[in-house]
């Protein structure tokens, strides 16, 4: 079952299509949420151009890539290069389906939708995507604990996926991570969102935090992100839900020094893109983590100078924006 929402062109991007469908999940009754972007003129779909997104641990693919700054989304930015790009939200996030625990007390339940879960979901995108445009492989994306599940994804299912582009990935850990602050996990968390720029600020040297989100981004951001979750204005102040099992992944896996998924396993070409002043994934373990893709036929490590955990929203984000898509986009030389 597949359930198509009107489709518009955006009238401040107005060479842009954007769609927004739902599809059955593999679990009934569960129905994920994806978002669509593409030029207007583009009529061909292969391999290189057509893009599956897929979001952090705390925040849905509408917050991370689908907010407006000056006007334009990353979103936006990727589709207005030529890709036909989609951004799923995997369940408990965003506008897909939200379980019933949800709105029960969190501490009622276990952790709910870790890392197996993300691959699942994103797994049942990629292929309806494929099946759609009737193609061997997409292209993929993965922010944060996207970058878990999008590695781990193309680890199993090398076969499905053309090239593989994460942006500040969770690895191997043993020092403090920001997502995790202790005591017993329930089955959500609940962020105060618009409360959260002194802790966004905090990861960049004092000298440079002023500046580093221009003005009216954070707010911006905030209100979008808040309106992805129909009970955010519920409580004052405003708080988003978002589940726990990524959290508790870290506790199974990342900070135990057990990996989730082989990086090794990753048979295609691979972009690691990283911040200066990443503080949820500090510069040391990056370079672990890139050096463990030694089956990648194409290995790169692009480092944005000044920028967060949060580039994609901050005033260098147009070089993560770029070299995002020139890398799915430029076509190797040839020996």
């Amino acid at each position: 079952m597949t359930h198509t929402y009107s489709t518009a062109i955006r009238p401040d991007v107005d060479s842009l299509v954007s769609d927004r469908f739902t599809i059955n999940s593999d679990t009934t009754e569960i129905l994920l949420h994806i978002r669509h972007r593409r030029l207007a003129d583009l009529e061909t779909f292969n391999a290189d151009n057509t893009l599956v997104m897929v979001h952090g641990a705390s925040y849905s693919s509408g917050s991370l890539y689908d907010v407006r700054y000056n006007g334009m989304s990353f979103i936006d930015y990727l589709a207005l290069s030529g890709l036909n790009v989609y951004a799923l939200d995997v369940r408990g996030y965003g506008h897909s389906t939200r379980p019933a625990e949800m709105s029960l007390p969190a501490e009622e339940n276990p952790p709910l939708y870790g890392t197996e879960i993300g691959i699942r979901d994103l797994n049942q995108v990629v292929d309806w995507v494929r099946e759609k445009h009737q193609l061997e492989r997409v292209q993929i994306f993965g922010m944060s604990w996207g970058g878990s599940v999008a590695g781990a994804f193309t680890s199993r299912y090398n076969d499905k996926v053309n090239k593989l582009v994460v942006l500040a990935p969770q690895w191997l850990n043993s020092g403090p991570m920001r997502i995790d602050n202790g005591g017993k996990i329930g089955a959500y968390r609940l962020i105060p969102v618009a409360q959260g720029k002194a802790n966004w600020l905090a990861a960049a040297p004092a000298e440079h935090r002023d500046g580093l989100i221009p003005e009216g981004w954070f707010e911006a951001w905030a209100k979008q992100t808040l309106a992805e979750d129909p009970q955010s204005l519920e409580s004052t102040p405003a708080v988003l839900r978002a589940v726990s099992g990524p959290v508790q992944d870290v506790r199974d896996f990342w900070a135990v020094g057990k990996p989730f998924y082989r990086p090794q396993d990753v048979a295609r070409p691979v972009l690691l893109v990283h911040g200066e002043w990443d503080a949820d994934v500090p510069l040391r373990i990056m370079s672990d983590y890139f050096t463990s893709f030694t089956q990648a036929p194409i290995r790169r490590w692009v480092e944005i100078g000044e920028s967060t955990h949060m580039m994609l929203m901050e005033k260098n984000r147009l070089q993560a924006y770029r070299a995002v898509s020139d890398f799915y986009l430029r076509q190797e030389p040839e020996e």
